[in-house]
């Protein structure tokens, strides 16, 4: 029963279509495993056991009439706090939202439930989606399954210790400039951050509208096609939302493919990189070498500045994004408050951790008139930059190959107290969100240490299915997929 837990969706498809488990064992035994490990762990904020198991005794019901939604029908997944389902808690790691229950179903938990998948419960994350451990949350600190002294990444860290510890096979997070790459290489799974506009984001509270995309975490690529097909595709009730053909990813990646072109940019692999991540990093590029791939030596010339024209456009928009938490509609309203003005001010002082009060205020500050010009337009202006740089190294390669992070899972409470030092972690993903291309972290390596390290896969607009592939060929030569953490 132990090995269910870290059998990939795929297989447990199989199992159940062998009728060797019905999916209301393997919801329990899911249940079960959360009930043993998660009080370490920490990825769970909820969990709904009763409507899970009826959604399970329904799928077993499908499946005897010949009645099946999809491939998935009857699998367990967990849902990051940030997305809507209809009756459950949405509290996006904060106080604020503590006690909102969304009236409505996100998109893609539409999607989900169409495809007969089971919704498990809520997982943990950096409150609003900021940060890049998982601390920031107001309810509690995720551990990494690796090392319980260790952060999971941020802010998806839920999300990537849950199926990372087994307590599901796959997982929804969100990636606003690393938010589920990031996480995924810190616990040695599989994490693909979408396409701007590939996936709704109709039901997922905005952070920063113009890079905010929901993706899937999954043990293997394989998985994360799987459940890619069910979320991508067009929504109306997303203006963002892109009309574009959806091919079978699941087919596509297993299928051969011609040698591609991967681009090495010089710009990832500066001095900051550790060596353990280097050196693992080295050698996925050494495999895909000596596997018929030709490797280019490019150069993303503004990637330096990646990392502060984040910090200015991503904060503005939070800072407008957030204004509507302001304890007179559906969030938290201060008892201390005595008249209107009160309301709004403790409401939101009571209810945001610090580093959302950080980044409202740095995002009102580049905002105000005074600064409007010389912040905020100017990293726009860069932002089309950094985008120019990433077309023109695709005239000459399909992907582009570097670290998921410059280092491993570093200690709970390390970089706390330092928010500058946590930002710049972010610098091998936060361009690839501001050019709004997909990109995914597949494991590569482990530290002496015996941490998990990542390797990022960037691809062209719409070329999830290339990702998917080139990351294919490189799983299915390693056995990273199956080393688990001993819980």
């Amino acid at each position: 029963m132990e090995e269910l837990f870290f059998k990939s969706a795929e297989d447990l498809s199989q199992m159940l279509a062998k009728k060797s488990i019905s999916s209301v064992e393997l919801t329990k035994i899911f249940i079960q495993r959360i009930g043993d490990v998660d009080a370490r762990v920490q990825a769970f904020l909820s969990l709904d056991e009763e409507k899970s198991l009826q959604r399970a005794k329904a799928s077993d019901e499908r499946r005897s009439n010949g009645q099946l939604l999809g491939p998935l029908d009857g699998i367990p997944v967990g849902m990051k706090d940030v997305i809507a389902e209809k009756g459950q808690r949405l509290t996006c790691g904060s106080k604020i939202l503590e006690h909102y229950i969304s009236p409505y179903d996100a998109t893609v938990t539409e999607r989900l439930h169409q495809a007969g998948i089971i919704p498990l419960g809520r997982l943990n994350m950096d409150e609003f989606a900021m940060g890049s451990s998982t601390e920031n949350s107001a309810y509690q600190k995720t551990h990494n399954p690796w090392n319980l002294e260790y952060v999971p990444g941020g802010s998806s860290g839920g999300s990537a210790a849950a199926v990372c510890s087994g307590e599901v096979p796959l997982a929804l997070g969100s990636d606003t400039g690393g938010s589920i790459r990031q996480p995924a290489a810190c616990c040695g799974i599989s994490g693909l951050k979408t396409t701007y506009g590939l996936v709704s984001r109709y039901g997922l509270p905005a952070l920063a509208s113009s890079t905010d995309q929901i993706g899937p975490f999954a043990r293997n690529v394989t998985d994360l096609g799987l459940l890619l097909q069910i979320i991508a595709g067009h929504d109306d009730r997303d203006s963002t939302s892109c009309n574009v053909e959806i091919p079978h990813y699941d087919r596509i990646l297993k299928g051969e493919l011609r040698p591609r072109r991967i681009g090495i940019p010089k710009e990832y692999f500066s001095n900051g990189i550790d060596v353990d991540v280097r050196q693992a990093v080295e050698s996925a590029i050494e495999f895909y070498r000596k596997n018929g791939y030709q490797i280019v030596d490019i150069s993303l010339e503004h990637t330096a500045y990646a990392i502060p024209v984040y910090y200015i456009i991503m904060t503005a928009e939070a800072s407008s994004n957030l204004a509507r938490y302001d304890g007179i509609r559906y969030t938290h309203r201060s008892s201390e408050a005595t008249n209107a003005i009160d309301i709004y001010f403790k409401s939101r002082k009571e209810g945001f951790g610090s580093e959302v009060k950080r980044r409202i205020m740095l995002g009102t500050y580049v905002l105000s008139s005074d600064h409007h010009d010389a912040y905020y337009v100017r990293a726009q202006k860069v932002r089309t930059r950094i985008g120019e740089d990433f077309k023109k190294a695709f005239e000459n390669v399909d992907v582009i190959l570097s670290p998921t992070a410059p280092t491993t899972a570093f200690k709970l409470g390390e970089k706390i107290n330092d928010p500058l030092q946590m930002y710049m972690g972010d610098i091998c993903t936060v361009a690839v969100s501001l050019a709004g291309l997909p990109a995914l972290s597949i494991p590569c390596g482990f530290s002496k240490a015996g941490l998990p390290i990542g390797v990022q896969l960037i691809g062209k607009a719409f070329h999830e299915h290339e990702l998917l592939s080139v990351a294919y060929s490189f799983e299915k030569a390693h056995d990273f997929i199956r080393r688990f953490p001993d819980l």
